[in-house]
């Protein structure tokens, strides 16, 4: 709620209690007066008088219960230890009040099991589909990285900002040895047999490019032999009847295809073997095969050359990008406007999918809660014991001050009732019984 709209509303309701209560003494000071001026009704007036003292009463008890909570209505008066120890209620008690409401929350909204039943209940990752899909939602993200990342470029782009990050990256990479990464890579490929599937891959379509490009073909084996000094040769050889090229390019092609046909090819287990022992060098630190990776690696990096040409390189990528999101018909933003559209259309459709997002959600969700819940509580106790009493104060009575002080106008009105009742049932004993 808005505190600046709360305060005209608490002030309204503390001139409304107190005119009430002003009201009512004023109406029980009128009617002693008139009992004297006119006995002959002294009975109704008693009757009158009574309706006004129990409001009088009514409200002046209600106006010390609120008060009480927030403050000493008395000042520096001296108290029995009884009233004194149960004025000021809220800030002596401010330090139970936090611990209540830290408990308060951590278990009816962080625990895991609230936050596990939650999201049970809720298809989160339809929901997200379903809001992507929208297309004035996804034109809202699209919009966001219009303006949000061009500024992220300039930000980065700054001249000491660029030398922070490329002086702390560089030196990143230098600490890290790659010859483990390389390793585990190595091994996740041999072990699935990437490499086998690449290696097909690859054989066939060379296989197939040689067949049908046998011009071109001829034309590199040429080359070929010209670089390597054989060239006159095989053209010497043609005038004999031997086309030592076409010969080349046959055995190359009878070669693949003895490769393709047969997996246990022993090319193929040569690669094998040494794509093996490759691993295995570089998973051990002292190799000279690890050495020479790491040398390598860090020459590259001290090389003024390679990072002004990765600096230069990043600087237009990234001043292309911008150029482009800044534009009124950015091809960049039209394609991510399709892309999350088609993105929230294919989450919609895909249960299976939707079940491991939720599925997932809801772990990270319930670890997080269990992890970082007491972490939460903890700071909004110690937000509440860090509040300064009179801030303490103004932050409730802001809140709730309005409907306490309409309590008053309630003791008043209802004190009022209940006198008027009480003095018609005392008149009616007094008179007729």
């Amino acid at each position: 709620m808005n505190t600046a709209t709360d305060v005209p509303n608490l002030n309204k309701s503390k001139r409304l209690a107190t005119m009430a209560l002003i009201i009512a003494v004023l109406c029980w000071i009128a009617l002693m007066i008139a009992v004297k001026v006119l006995p002959e009704y002294a009975w109704l007036i008693h009757i009158l008088m009574l309706s006004a003292e129990a409001g009088v009463v009514g409200g002046l008890a209600d106006w010390y219960a609120i008060t009480v909570l927030f403050r000493n209505p008395f000042g520096k008066l001296p108290l029995p230890k009884l009233l004194r120890d149960h004025t000021e209620i809220i800030p002596r008690n401010k330090a139970r009040i936090a611990e209540s409401m830290g408990r308060f929350v951590q278990e009816n909204f962080l625990s895991p099991t609230i936050v596990r039943n939650s999201l049970a209940k809720t298809d989160i990752s339809l929901s997200v589909g379903n809001w992507l899909s929208d297309a004035q939602n996804s034109q809202k993200i699209v919009e966001f990285v219009q303006y949000g990342v061009p500024k992220i470029f300039e930000f980065v782009g700054e001249q000491q900002i660029s030398k922070f990050i490329q002086q702390n990256s560089v030196q990143w990479v230098k600490n890290t040895d790659i010859n483990r990464i390389s390793s585990e890579m190595l091994r996740a490929v041999l072990d699935n047999d990437f490499h086998q599937d690449v290696l097909q891959r690859g054989l066939d379509m060379a296989h197939q490019w040689v067949k049908t490009h046998p011009e071109q073909t001829y034309q590199i084996t040429q080359r070929l032999f010209d670089e390597l000094g054989v060239g006159k040769l095989a053209k010497g050889a043609t005038f004999i009847g031997i086309d030592v090229q076409q010969r080349t390019i046959n055995s190359f092609i009878n070669k693949v295809e003895q490769i393709l046909a047969n997996p246990e090819h022993p090319y193929r287990q040569s690669i094998e073997q040494a794509a093996r022992k490759l691993m295995h060098e570089l998973a051990n630190d002292e190799s000279e095969t690890s050495l020479r990776l790491n040398a390598g690696k860090n020459a590259l990096l001290d090389s003024p050359q390679l990072l002004n040409f990765i600096g230069s390189s990043v600087a237009i990528l990234c001043e292309a990008i911008t150029h482009d999101l800044q534009q009124p018909q950015s091809g960049i933003a039209a394609n991510l406007h399709a892309v999350i559209i088609q993105l929230g259309h294919n989450i919609e459709k895909n249960t299976a999918v939707r079940e491991i997002f939720n599925e997932r959600i809801s772990s990270i969700a319930t670890q997080l809660s269990a992890d970082y819940s007491d972490k939460i509580i903890t700071f909004i106790s110690e937000r509440i014991h860090e509040w300064d009493s009179t801030e303490m104060i103004d932050k409730i009575e802001s809140e709730v001050g309005g409907d306490l002080h309409m309590i008053r106008v309630n003791g008043v009105v209802v004190g009022a009732f209940i006198g008027l009742v009480l003095g018609i049932i005392r008149a009616l004993f007094e008179n007729f019984i």
